[in-house]
C-alpha cells in the first residue's frame, strides 16, 4: 500500500530538506505551498522548482492574503525588518518577522488535505536550534496541534486516522540540516531563504534568515550556491 504524506513546502532550505527526508522514508509526496502576500515572492517559484525536482505526486499552491491581516515585516513593508543582527541577538525575542499564526494556518490546510487523502502523515520543516524563535516552531505547539487534529476531524474522532506531525529538523542546527540535505541529494540552488530579496532575486545577506543560512553553510564546510547582494 502506498504511504502518502502532505509536506509543507515554502521554497526554503528547511522545507526542501524535509521533503527529501519524507521521500527517502518511502512516502508519496503531496506538497503544499502558499502565496500569502509575503515579501519574498521568489520562494513561490522556488517551491515549484523543488516540487518538480523531487517529482512529487501533486503540488498545491494555495493563495492566502495574510498581508491583509498584517502584523509582520514579512507581509508589510511598513514594519521594520531587522538586519545585520548578531547571532547572540537572533532568537532572544520573537522578532517582527513573525507572521501571526502562520504555521497554525498552514498546518490546518495540510490537515484538511491529509484527511481527504486518507493519510495521517504531515511533514513540516520547523527548527528550534538556529532560528528566530518563532512560537509556532516549538515542540509544544506541534504536540498541541497534533492533539487538536484528532478532535477537529471526522477521521480523528472516528478513529480512522492517527495524525502525526513529522518534524525531522526540529533539533538540528543549520549545518546539520545542510549536511543531511546534501546526503539526500538536495540541490540548494533551487531554494531561497531571504526575507527581503532584491528585485532581481538576489538574497540580501543581512536579514536573520540569510545570516543563519550563510553560517550554516560555513559550518557545514560547503558553499551556498545561491546569489547574494
Amino acid at each position: 500500500m502506498v504511504k502518502k504524506a502532505v509536506v509543507l513546502l515554502s521554497g526554503g532550505m528547511d522545507s526542501a530538506t524535509t521533503l527529501a527526508i519524507a521521500k527517502r522514508e518511502g512516502f508519496e509526496i503531496y506538497a503544499l505551498s502558499f502565496d500569502y502576500g509575503q515579501r519574498n515572492f521568489f520562494e513561490i517559484k522556488k517551491a515549484k522548482r523543488i516540487a518538480k525536482f523531487f517529482e512529487v505526486k501533486n503540488h498545491l499552491l494555495i493563495p492566502l492574503r495574510l498581508n491583509k491581516i498584517g502584523g509582520s515585516a514579512l507581509t508589510s513593508r511598513e514594519i521594520f525588518l531587522p538586519k545585520e543582527r548578531g547571532f547572540g541577538e537572533i532568537g532572544k525575542e520573537i522578532p517582527s518577522t513573525y507572521v501571526p499564526a502562520r504555521n497554525t494556518i498552514f498546518l490546518s490546510y495540510a490537515l484538511a488535505w491529509a484527511e481527504v487523502l486518507r493519510t495521517g502523515d504531515i511533514f513540516i520543516g520547523v527548527n528550534i536550534i538556529d532560528t528566530s524563535g518563532y512560537p509556532d516552531c516549538r515542540p509544544g505547539f506541534i504536540s498541541a496541534f497534533e492533539r487538536m487534529a484528532h478532535l477537529a476531524t471526522k477521521a480523528g474522532v472516528e478513529g480512522k486516522l492517527k495524525f502525526k506531525i513529522h518534524t525531522p529538523l526540529i533539533n538540528l542546527s543549520k549545518a546539520g540540516i545542510i549536511k543531511k540535505g546534501l546526503s539526500l541529494g538536495v540541490d540548494y540552488s533551487l531554494t531561497h531563504s531571504c526575507y527581503d530579496p532584491l528585485p532581481d532575486g538576489k538574497a540580501c545577506g543581512k536579514c536573520d534568515s540569510c545570516r543563519l543560512r550563510l553560517k550554516g553553510f560555513k559550518e557545514a564546510g560547503s558553499k551556498d550556491p545561491i546569489l547574494y547582494e
